[in-house]
């Protein structure tokens, strides 16, 4: 199958988002003329006394980082989201508005400013899971709180502001867009089979083999078929779990394996820090069963062609539907070709 699709354009379908991507792999013959981003510092110091997430420093706020050696989970001095937000319900017409409340934290992987995920121990990013899975459970808590968001944005091109090592967790009232549109794609798929969406899509993958980069015994890493960053990554788990929570105790090492070796390959990849933003999309702590979730952890690097060159959505992209130029199982086997380097 993957053969017939590598010259020709063709569109592809995302299950969980109801949505399509076009595929154009001609366009990758095309000479590049356009914007290269400066190939990021690779040098950092283990700690930077100017930087608001070391240990001991001070933050923008005036309060005092502790001592941290591990993790480390404060809320955001600058949160986007309050749970003391006045009341609003706008509703004139068209013009429709209405508060939104939540808590927004942030999480420090290391004390260590040099390191991010990619260069740090598989037991260490085990403890950023435990405190992801700590967090979910105790915001998701909240009466308040109907969901709750983990991400990370990795590099200066993704946004991030302060290079250490660190993620946030937003969590919120509202369900987001995109868990709006994956909550109704399970649902109905779950309804219909009785099975998780993605746990059915997981043995497909197992079965092909074509857009696989690394397996364990519990997780699964691989390029969508629907993928639309150049060198997009799902981590899923090969059995259904709604949320992270429900990871079994023995199996959060193998999660950590798995960002351990997907970060690791990405940084080989062009021989640089590799930026992205990443994030888990789990069931909502909004009371319900949801067992048609399958949680998963995605990775949308705009890296295209060489450490210096941005996948940029503009354009048609922005006007009418994702697109990309390399196929995902081109992108899987790059990716493949290199944790065997590694392994």
């Amino acid at each position: 199958m993957s053969d017939y699709l590598q010259s020709l354009s063709h569109r592809r379908y995302n299950i969980l988002t109801d949505e399509w991507v076009l595929v154009s792999p001609h366009r990758t013959k095309r000479p590049w003329q356009g914007q290269e981003e400066e190939k990021p510092n690779q040098e950092r110091p283990s700690y930077e006394a100017q930087c608001y997430l070391c240990a001991g420093n001070t933050r923008a706020n005036g309060e005092t980082n502790p001592n941290y050696k591990d993790v480390f989970v404060f809320e955001n001095d600058f949160a986007a989201l309050t749970n003391d937000s006045e009341d609003l319900n706008l509703n004139k017409g068209l013009l429709k508005a209405e508060s939104e409340k939540g808590i927004c934290k942030v999480i420090c992987f290391s004390p260590d400013h040099s390191k991010s995920l990619s260069q740090m121990s598989v037991k260490d990013i085990e403890k950023v899971i435990y405190a992801w899975q700590n967090e979910y459970l105790n915001l998701g808590r909240k009466e308040s709180i109907n969901y709750v968001q983990i991400f990370e944005n990795k590099g200066e091109v993704m946004g991030c502001s302060n290079p250490h090592p660190h993620g946030q967790i937003w969590s919120q009232s509202s369900l987001p867009n995109e868990v709006v549109k994956k909550d109704r794609s399970q649902l109905q798929y779950f309804e219909k089979n009785k099975r998780s969406l993605l746990e059915d899509y997981v043995n497909e993958e197992l079965k092909l083999k074509e857009r696989i980069v690394f397996e364990n015994r519990a997780y699964v890493v691989l390029v969508p078929f629907w993928a639309i960053w150049p060198y997009e990554i799902m981590i899923v788990p090969k059995a259904h779990q709604t949320d992270i929570y429900k990871i079994p105790n023995s199996e959060t090492i193998l999660f950590a394996e798995a960002i351990s070796v997907i970060t690791k390959i990405y940084d080989l990849l062009f021989n640089c820090p590799f930026p992205y933003s990443s994030g888990i999309h789990q069931a909502p702590t909004n009371g319900k069963s949801n067992n048609h979730w399958h949680w998963h952890m995605s990775f949308y690097p705009p890296l295209l062609r060489s450490a210096t060159i941005k996948k940029f959505m503009v354009g048609y992209e922005m006007f009418a539907t994702p697109q990309r130029d390399i196929t995902a199982e081109f992108a899987a086997n790059a990716l493949r070709e290199i944790s065997k380097k590694l392994y």
